[in-house]
């Protein structure tokens, strides 16, 4: 049936054409069933530690319940900045050059908006955030998927950018340590994409909210690159390695043109960030490196622990470098991804995400978070082991 003989008059068309998210359905069925083990979400399992709690119950009892300047707390801002030079050695100014976010996600959206006219496209690395195309949509963009795959252990290279450029081509978007695939470019491999970025002039959104969470090598900084800092909006966050996902506190970095027509949509629409969370963040830069540290060696533990079992039970999984998720391949099964998320959580109660939603780079594989204790993990994996083997 056609979309014109469907179509609800009351809605945008653009709303009707995106999908409801492919990960949601999976939650949702979790929620509803008892004794399910999920590996679905992708949260850290560690409570924010207690000095970042009490720093904004503090601010509470203090009164610090006004609006912010819409760019977020100075103090943040500063602090910020102060985080990126030494971590990921790349310099910004606090006036002109962050805004304080809605968690990372609001970034995605105010950095689309504020570059893309109607039709302008965007090359989506994949697979990738479930995010990323629907944004550009609303964003009035044209999402053209760029597919790495397990063959290049999920790498991009610039072939396969160029590929895919055209002349209206405006901008890239791409996250490293990569949301489901855990992959992540070195800094030799981010310099490789440098050259055709530059030559065709694109503007570069670098989401980095999992830069901490590296196991096996240290986050590159796209911005960091010679030449790129002017090209790219630099996105992050506290929800993942501080352990901050319902503060909903991120930050987006960049070009004081880029950041500031950011701040012009931000302002209009979510004015700023709540200030609670904003002195939370503030106290998790300066006193909360030590509990990150913590918890990232945490996942490297359980990171090991889940490559080498999905191996021992027969299904393949590349290693993954960064973020807190496995994408362990399901292509030896006679099942597709979603029959196999599906049958899976309904016969043996764990709950995955079919890899298909994340792109079709994905479409052979699950999304296991290991953000979960070590007894959950030995759990589920015990009952995929029992589901495969039932399933021979």
């Amino acid at each position: 049936m056609s979309m014109s003989r469907v179509a609800n008059r009351r809605l945008s068309r653009t709303i009707q054409s995106i999908p409801p998210s492919g990960i949601r359905r999976f939650f949702e069925l979790a929620s509803s069933m008892e004794g399910v083990i999920s590996l679905g979400v992708g949260e850290p399992d560690f409570v924010t530690p207690w000095n970042t709690r009490e720093a904004a119950i503090a601010s509470l009892e203090r009164g610090y319940t006004a609006y912010t300047s819409n760019s977020g707390l100075y103090e943040l801002r500063e602090e910020i900045c102060r985080y990126l030079a030494s971590s990921f050695q790349v310099n910004y100014n606090p006036d002109k050059e962050i805004v304080v976010t809605v968690g990372a996600s609001e970034g995605i959206d105010l950095a689309l908006r504020a570059i893309l006219d109607p039709g302008d496209e965007v090359l989506v690395v994949e697979p990738c955030y479930v995010s990323y195309d629907p944004v550009v949509r609303l964003a009035g963009g044209v999402p053209v998927a760029v597919q790495t795959s397990i063959d290049q252990q999920f790498k991009l290279t610039p072939q396969q950018i160029e590929s895919k450029i055209t002349d209206r081509t405006k901008a890239i978007i791409f996250c490293f340590p990569n949301n489901p695939t855990g992959s992540i470019m070195t800094k030799e491999e981010l310099s490789a994409l440098a050259d055709v970025i530059t030559r065709h002039d694109l503007l570069v959104i670098s989401d980095e909210i999992y830069a901490e969470l590296t196991y096996d090598t240290n986050h590159t900084s796209f911005a960091s690159l010679p030449g790129m800092k002017d090209r790219t909006i630099l996105l992050s966050g506290f929800s993942k390695a501080f352990a901050m996902t319902g503060w909903r506190i991120g930050y987006a970095a960049g070009p004081e043109d880029l950041i500031q027509a950011m701040v012009k949509v931000h302002q209009y629409t979510m004015l700023c960030a709540p200030i609670m969370g904003q002195v939370a963040a503030l106290e998790s830069l300066r006193h909360g490196m030590e509990a990150k540290d913590r918890m990232v060696e945490s996942y490297r533990q359980r990171r090991n622990y889940v490559v080498k079992s999905f191996e021992q039970i027969g299904l393949s999984c590349h290693k993954p470098e960064g973020a807190f998720y496995a994408f362990p391949s399901i292509a030896s099964t006679s099942m597709s991804a979603e029959e196999f998320a599906e049958k899976l959580i309904l016969e043996q109660k764990v709950a995955v995400v079919p890899g298909h939603v994340f792109g079709e780079g994905g479409a052979q594989h699950i999304r296991c978070s290991y953000a979960t204790s070590l007894e959950n993990l030995e759990m589920a994996i015990d009952r995929i082991d029992a589901f495969l083997q039932q399933h021979k």
